[in-house]
């Protein structure tokens, strides 16, 4: 299997540990551009697609496999296996966030670390939890994505993207949810929307960063708060910023809060 065909892979930067960046629903590595260099001097930095998104291999998708978060989560520890080198830690947006849990449940001891970036383990409400949304809220949301992909896209990036003054990034958002090709986005929004992985994060306790945006219409508030209640190793991060790709609209914020996060792992080639 060539993985670096299949997830697209690319390798920036030197250092004694490995970051690798993971992107959320609608996007691709592209989304990234805005925070990885600032860690090329020291870490080394691997990008990837997930399979259906960016330059991946189209290919390579199968619903049966991608039919729920673990097909994932087995490539993430597939890039993980072949591009990681030292100690591992796992930058994931969103979605991503959880994909990333789940290869820790797979191969425990693997990833050094998280960086959870506007975190969700379930975006539907229940009695005791607030995921932000109502059951009615996502099969609405996934009924108009499938009947109108692009129109929902054009509409929906913005919202997600919020950071008002900023209207080019939600230019961006929306051009990266029409590059992706329409059925395989639908399947990945009814498992991403409909997934709940509380149980999958209860009690992990590798070392996780949750960068958690101010005003969040995907992840609010309240979530964040659950995650870093019910990750027994975490450090609670709040951005100042509207939207939930605060990596994006608030670059500077999140990568003061990573360098502080990081430090126990940068390596000794490192000014």
């Amino acid at each position: 299997m060539d993985i670096q065909r299949r997830n697209n892979v690319q390798v920036h930067g030197e250092g004694t540990s490995t970051l690798v960046f993971s992107h959320g629903f609608g996007c691709d590595q592209t989304m990234w551009h805005y925070l990885f260099q600032h860690f090329t001097s020291r870490f080394r930095v691997v990008l990837y697609d997930l399979v259906g998104a960016g330059g991946s291999d189209l290919d390579a998708y199968e619903s049966a496999k991608y039919g729920s978060l673990a097909g994932y989560a087995r490539d993430l520890n597939d890039v993980i296996d072949h591009f990681g080198r030292g100690p591992v830690i796992v930058v994931g947006h969103s979605v991503s966030a959880m994909i990333g849990a789940l290869a820790d449940r797979l191969h425990p001891d693997r990833i050094a670390a998280h960086v959870m970036v506007g975190p969700s383990p379930c975006y539907i409400d229940c009695e005791g939890y607030v995921g932000g949304f109502t059951l009615e809220d996502i099969h609405s949301l996934l009924h108009t994505l499938d009947s109108n992909y692009l129109g929902w896209s054009s509409a929906m990036a913005p919202a997600i993207m919020g950071s008002p003054g900023q209207p080019a990034l939600g230019d961006e958002l929306t051009n990266s949810f029409c590059r992706t090709e329409p059925e395989i986005a639908k399947q990945f929004a009814r498992v991403t929307f409909l997934s709940d992985n509380r149980e999958d994060i209860a009690g992990l306790d590798t070392p996780t960063l949750i960068l958690q945006s101010s005003d969040d219409l995907i992840a609010p508030l309240e979530v964040g708060r659950y995650m870093h209640a019910t990750l027994p190793n975490s450090v609670f991060h709040l951005v100042d910023n509207v939207g939930h790709c605060p990596h994006m609209s608030a670059p500077a914020a999140c990568a003061e809060a990573m360098d502080d996060f990081l430090k126990p792992w940068v390596g000794e080639n490192v000014d």
